[in-house]
């Protein structure tokens, strides 16, 4: 009989002794809030490349909502914002593009974006801080932005040299 309760006093104290292994799931949300502080700011288009702009719907549709980006506090507004964006991004992809940005440069500067968009996408889908993916996303936007600007500015005259 000793032994018995001699045994399970060692059991109890080799159990209690173990070391605790960390939950999984953890009520703290700290890690859930964002900071749009530390994600550069939009950059601006020239005046000649905003009158182009400013006819094109779904372009201004797009960037209402990008702009949204900027005020969201959780990964909840961040993944409804990200959604509303990969949806305008696609009807912006699939509508007319003003004839002065109907240029490859301009289309493949947007789909570098659209892939930044859905690395964010996943980055909350995988419940990975999504920090970095998102100031990726708005340097890809920016650099989308850029060439316009670039478009605009381009005074090279292509006839002149694709003659013979």
């Amino acid at each position: 009989m000793v032994r018995i309760i001699l045994l399970a006093l060692l059991c109890i104290g080799f159990t209690s002794c173990k070391e605790k292994k960390p939950d999984l799931v953890s009520g703290d949300t700290s890690g859930y809030e964002l900071s749009t502080k530390k994600w550069p700011k939009k950059s601006e288009v020239n005046a000649e490349a905003q009158d182009i702009l400013k006819d094109w719907v779904e372009y201004n549709a797009f960037e209402t909502s990008f702009d949204a980006l900027y005020n969201v506090a959780n990964r909840d507004d961040l993944s409804l914002t990200i959604e509303d964006l990969i949806e305008k991004q696609n009807a912006m992809e699939a509508s007319k593009y003003p004839e002065t940005f109907d240029k490859p440069q301009v289309k493949s500067r947007q789909k570098v974006f659209k892939t930044y968009i859905l690395k964010v996408k996943g980055d909350i889908f995988y419940r990975i801080d999504p920090q970095e993916s998102v100031v990726e996303m708005i340097r890809a936007y920016n650099a989308f932005r850029n060439q316009f600007d670039v478009v605009v500015n381009n005074t090279l005259d292509t006839d002149l040299i694709l003659e013979e």
